[in-house]
């Protein structure tokens, strides 16, 4: 994982999870965990995308 950007995009989700790309936008898109639209990109920030794919939870804000 260290040979990946700290923000990560569909590609690299592919990549990682050795998934096709139809499979790589349907999970960005499913909501398990947090992405950011720039434009029409996707971004998924590397650390919270570590923590749910080692299947820990994910807080966000102050709860």
């Amino acid at each position: 994982m260290d040979q990946y950007p700290d923000v990560l995009n569909v590609n690299d989700i592919q990549e990682i999870l050795g998934v096709g790309r139809r499979q790589a936008y349907e999970l960005v898109s499913s909501g398990q965990f947090h992405t950011v639209r720039v434009g029409k990109r996707i971004k998924i920030l590397k650390a919270v995308f570590v923590r749910w794919l080692y299947g820990k939870e994910i807080k966000y804000g102050n709860g």
